[in-house]
């Protein structure tokens, strides 16, 4: 895999929070390079790869006032999590973990601290995997959940579409599939540390290292997720090569300390050179996915916040 590290810019009206807590972001970083970037790749087999993150993830105990439930969405299982009373907007809710593990349940910190934050619905999918099931698989099973939610009476008005990492790709893939089919868009996007090009051209190579993601785990991720029909530049699998126009407004927010932050650069330029409603966020000494930290991490707090204040200045 080629990878070019260019120096791109974005523009951002955006102040990151003060770089607190800097013993628990040690602690955070050595374990994550330790238990996470050392052991989920190749040759460690996809089974184990998915326990590891359930074990990672077992203990997120929910903020008080939100609840959280199983439940079906579109033929696929999910989790709800609601705050009392319930919220008149929901998230459809599309967890990363490069197209080949994670669910509902490993992202649930995530999930729940945006309900209580905003007051909302939020709706974790548990889409298809690769390798049992390539692109577009899980984009398809996005789709039907959005119809779904439709269906049980939110108004796509009231429907925003969040996700991390290979969530972020569903999350702009499936709005721009949702337009090209002439069908109803959600009222906002809210993508961390989204995928948005597959061909791996432009990684970024982080002074203080990328303590999440291995290169050997992105090549994986690419040969088991992508058809061999299906060029990696693919509008429709990589987002970054798509005609942007009339995409729902996004909020896109990224650490600097990770090979995929030139992602969400580059992406963010090409959506505000089409028009689209394009909020960037960058976070300086932080990580890939870091809002997954919620209720320890002060940087993830202060971001879903962000995420919370976007959403109502659009009227989510």
């Amino acid at each position: 895999m080629t990878m070019i590290a260019p120096a791109k810019t974005a523009a951002a009206e955006f102040t990151p929070p003060a770089a607190d807590q800097a013993f628990l972001r040690s602690v955070l970083r050595t374990s994550l390079r330790l238990l996470f970037r050392g052991l989920v790749r190749p040759p460690m087999p996809i089974a184990g790869q998915r326990g590891l993150l359930r074990l990672l993830t077992a203990v997120s105990p929910a903020p008080r006032g939100v609840s959280r439930s199983s439940g079906m969405l579109g033929e696929r299982s999910c989790e709800w999590h609601k705050p009392q009373g319930g919220g008149s907007t929901v998230m459809l809710y599309l967890h990363g973990g490069a197209f080949l593990i994670g669910g509902a349940n490993t992202h649930r910190a995530i999930c729940s601290n945006l309900a209580k934050r905003g007051q909302m619905d939020v709706c974790a999918l548990d889409y298809r995997l690769a390798p049992e099931h390539q692109y577009p698989a899980a984009r398809d099973d996005a789709l039907a959940a959005f119809q779904a939610l439709i269906d049980l009476g939110y108004s796509p008005s009231r429907i925003v579409i969040g996700g991390d990492s290979a969530g972020g790709n569903l999350s702009l893939i499936t709005s721009l599939r949702l337009r090209d089919r002439g069908l109803p868009q959600p009222a906002a996007l809210v993508c961390f540390s989204p995928v948005t090009d597959f061909t791996g051209s432009h990684l970024h190579e982080p002074p203080a290292g990328d303590p999440l993601i291995n290169h050997k785990w992105v090549e994986q991720a690419l040969a088991l997720y992508c058809p061999a029909d299906v060029a990696h530049d693919d509008p429709g699998l990589s987002p970054q090569f798509a005609d942007l126009h009339d995409l729902a407004p996004v909020l896109i927010q990224v650490g600097e300390d990770e090979i995929l932050r030139n992602d969400s650069l580059r992406f963010a330029d090409k959506a505000k050179a089409a028009g689209v409603d394009v909020c960037l966020q960058r976070y300086p000494g932080l990580w890939h996915v870091f809002q997954a930290h919620a209720g320890m991490l002060n940087a993830a707090d202060f971001a879903l916040a962000e995420v919370v204040d976007f959403l109502r200045a659009r009227g989510c």
